[in-house]
């Protein structure tokens, strides 16, 4: 593959995979990180690309593996009760705005539903390339992915019901 091919074909996916990554580091330079550490191996390796059939699927699993693999790393740095102390101070930041309230319930969600419902709603990807991104069923996608939204969806019913108590008062 040539440097070209490579521009043309791998390259221009950089920034899908930083939106996906930083769905799972929440941080924009830990995002860029993992992009740019891929798009090394990926040119380490170009030769082999040419032998994967969607590359952007493949891709995309790239940064999910490696973004888990830095997660359980930091985690296990952190310690557990670290851990625990700085995602309750993440859910107990005050939002201003609805996106941004949605986007932290969105985040709060177990990482195959938060995975399913940025890939189908963000991304707009088909349930089967998530399916075949995820290396899920595609049935098991679409179930995630209604959990995912029926969670949401609540979690913003509570807010309304909460604010118009507010305004009640």
């Amino acid at each position: 593959m040539t440097q070209e091919a490579f521009k043309d074909t791998v390259f221009i996916l950089k920034d899908e995979m930083y939106r996906f990554a930083k769905r799972f580091v929440m941080s924009s330079d830990e995002a860029e990180d993992v992009v740019q550490d891929l798009m090394i191996k990926f040119w380490q390796k170009k030769e082999e690309l040419i032998q994967f059939g969607n590359l952007k699927s493949y891709a995309l699993k790239a940064v999910r593996n490696e973004c888990l693999n830095r997660l359980k790393h930091h985690d296990v740095k952190l310690g557990f009760a670290d851990m625990q102390l700085h995602r309750s101070e993440l859910y107990s930041m005050e939002v201003n705005n609805l996106k941004e309230q949605i986007i932290g319930y969105i985040n709060q969600l177990p990482e195959k539903q938060k995975m399913v419902i940025h890939l189908k709603d963000v991304e707009e990807y088909e349930v089967s390339e998530i399916a075949e991104m995820l290396e899920m069923e595609e049935n098991a996608v679409r179930v995630n992915l209604m959990r995912a939204r029926q969670k949401v969806k609540e979690q913003i019913s509570q807010l309304m019901s909460y604010e118009q108590r507010q305004i009640s008062k």
